[in-house]
Order: structure tokens, then sequence, then C-alpha cells
């Protein structure tokens, strides 16, 4: 099937949310820069392999990017489009046999099983998105012994010519209490922000912040 061509419909799926993110995608031949998130591939690079759900994959950097490094990852989108994308690229990596494509729109699913690591970075949206809910279901994925790992937006990027009047950006803090944790069942291993240098439409450069949250459930 075309990353164009139309899909079946799932009523799993709400189709504008779909339609949304699948038109985004199809406005340029690549949308991400195929890269690993910096500070998934930070925490990852010290632990062994094992199994990971990525929510929102997008075109595939932090999955095809784990099962590089012999991770089995179920990678989770609502957009055919960007699934169709990580899918051809995880078969020019050459890892697509330890990659699981799965469409899912978090608002009405959740992938089943169990992950030594769930991966939610920048799980934001300017659609209505029941954030904490999904975050909570993220919590229940996360096996004995492994960890969650949510990255977001902590503020706008400096090339932003205006922002919505209501948009405002949660700290680690409020991050950590979304999740609603069991204190004694995990460990908060980060809680803080993250710099980084991105680039703009027109080809800025500034300093981006991002929020992290990393916990541990214990075994």
């Amino acid at each position: 099937m075309s990353e164009h061509g139309a899909h079946p419909v799932d009523p799993a799926v709400d189709e504008a949310t779909a339609g949304f993110w699948d038109e985004l995608y199809q406005r340029r031949d690549q949308v991400w820069s195929g890269r690993a998130n910096s500070v998934l591939a930070e925490v990852v690079e010290p632990l062994p392999p094992g199994t990971a759900l990525d929510l929102g994959c997008g075109e595939g950097g932090d999955a095809i990017w784990l099962a590089g490094r012999g991770w089995r990852v179920t990678a989770v989108d609502v957009s055919a489009t960007a699934l169709g994308r990580l899918t051809a690229a995880a078969t020019r990596a050459g890892v697509a046999s330890r990659i699981t494509a799965a469409r899912h729109d978090l608002t009405r699913t959740f992938p089943a099983g169990s992950y030594d690591l769930v991966s939610a970075q920048f799980l934001q949206s300017p659609l209505e998105l029941p954030r904490e809910v999904v975050l909570r279901a993220a919590v229940r994925a996360v096996a004995p012994g492994g960890r969650l790992l949510v990255v977001e937006h902590g503020a706008p990027p400096p090339w932003a010519r205006e922002s919505h009047p209501h948009a405002r950006f949660a700290s680690p803090e409020e991050i950590l209490a979304a999740l609603d944790l069991d204190a004694a069942g995990w460990h908060t291993e980060r809680l803080g922000a993250a710099y980084r240098t991105g680039t703009g439409p027109d080809g800025e450069t500034g300093t981006l912040v991002d929020h992290v949250v990393l916990v541990r459930r214990r075994d």
C-alpha cells in the first residue's frame, strides 16, 4: 500500500485524528531527522537490550535506533503514513525483524503486554489528548524492573512567532504527579530539564528545553 493511499477503516481509530497526522506527514517526504531522541539515547546506552514500547513513534527514528542495539520494539502510531515510513526505513536498516509496527489511537486503545522500556517522547498534540490517561496506561505497561521514560517539550522554541494563549507546558514534577505512581513500587531515576540545540523551519538555531521523567518499577 502506498503511504499516500487509503487505509482500511479501523473502528478503534478516530479517522479525523488519523487524517490530521497523515496530512502532516504527507506535506514532506521526511518530517523528522531520523535520529534517536537525545535523552532516549543517553538513557538507553548503558542498558542491556530487552523489549521496548515506543508510543507515538512517528517515522521510527527511536525504534530503529533501539532495534539496531538489539531491542525488540513495538512501535505505535495513529498515522498509517508514519508507520509505512517506519517499516520502509527499518527494512533499509536491516532491523525490520526486531520491530512490530502497530496502529493505535491511544485515546481509544493501548498495546497489550509489558515491556522493559516504555518510551513516551513528546507525546503532546494540538488535538484533544487525554494525556494523563495515556501516561497511566504507559505506567501499567512497564514490566517489573523496567523503566518508563517521558520526555516533553518544556517551552516553546525560541523561533516561535506566536503561541496559543492557553498553551502551558507541564513541569517535570507535574508530569511525575500525573503518572500517579505507588511510591513503594517505583524509583525516580531522573527528574528535571535537558537542553539541546534545535533548528527552526527557516534555518534558525536555538536552545530547546525538554522536561524529563525517568522512573523504574521495582522488581
